[in-house]
């Protein structure tokens, strides 16, 4: 019943896509090419793959402005969109579809449940990411120095979908590469905590989520440096993730 479901749910948005495709034209590809640096690095094969999946995520994905924003602008879906084409840039279909609405406040908001100021969550509840723009562009302005509020936050979704097993997509993180990842992230854990010298900064020390959520952000914008570092948590990263930074990221010196 579970699986027929999960097939009917899948049906539903891949008729979706097909009849109200949100098609990139070519202002959008501008906007990619100028301020998207993991795409402007591509092929012109993989260019035209993450057209084709950023199509689908625009397509299925609603993006609604809080805080002042009333409109949620061309380069805002763009570029957030894109944020999630990179983060799962190593599966075709994988879409994260139990988070359908992409939430944009101008700065960092405050949350009436935390009584804390934040830069973006991941509700799972309620199924939506949240994300300051400023916040979300400071991560762009340096694409090398590992700190990138996109990737953070998609992290966090994409850790969550692996779990839910009520929507199309669950268990494609491939298990025996987690497990050995978590060995390996828990050492570097116990360095955060203790203060001692690690490549990864202090955020990631919070707890398992947040450590994966910082360690993406590396991966994606300091790869070379992250493998110099740990080859080994690196590699299980790539094979979790089913793609290697390195191969666009050419190193720096």
């Amino acid at each position: 019943m579970i699986y027929s479901f999960r097939s009917a749910l899948w049906i539903l948005e891949e008729l979706r896509f097909k009849v109200f495709k949100r098609k990139l034209d070519k202002s959008d590809l501008e906007i990619l090419e100028r301020k998207f640096s993991f795409f402007s690095r591509l092929s012109n094969r993989h260019k035209r793959e993450f057209c084709e999946k950023l199509e689908m995520i625009l397509t299925t994905k609603e993006f609604i402005g809080r805080g002042g924003i009333h409109i949620v602008s061309q380069e805002m879906e763009i570029l957030i969109g894109a944020t999630i084409v990179m983060v799962t840039f190593g599966w075709k279909k994988i879409r994260l579809p139990h988070f359908k609405r992409i939430l944009v406040y101008p700065n960092a908001y405050y949350s009436t449940i935390s009584k804390t100021y934040h830069r973006g969550e991941v509700n799972p509840k309620l199924g939506i990411i949240v994300v300051s723009w400023n916040c979300f562009l400071d991560g762009f302005s340096d694409d090398h120095d590992g700190v990138n509020l996109g990737v953070h936050e998609i992290a966090h979704a994409l850790q969550l979908e692996n779990l839910i097993k009520s929507n199309a997509e669950n268990n494609f993180l491939d298990p025996v590469a987690f497990k050995e990842y978590s060995v390996l992230a828990k050492q570097e854990l116990k360095k955060l905590i203790s203060n001692s010298t690690t490549f990864f900064r202090k955020a990631g020390g919070i707890n398992e989520h947040e450590f994966f959520a910082v360690a993406l952000e590396n991966f994606f914008e300091r790869p070379h440096e992250f493998f110099d570092y740990n080859p080994m948590l690196y590699a299980t990263i790539v094979r979790l993730l089913r793609q290697d930074p390195r191969v666009w990221i050419k190193e720096q010196g």
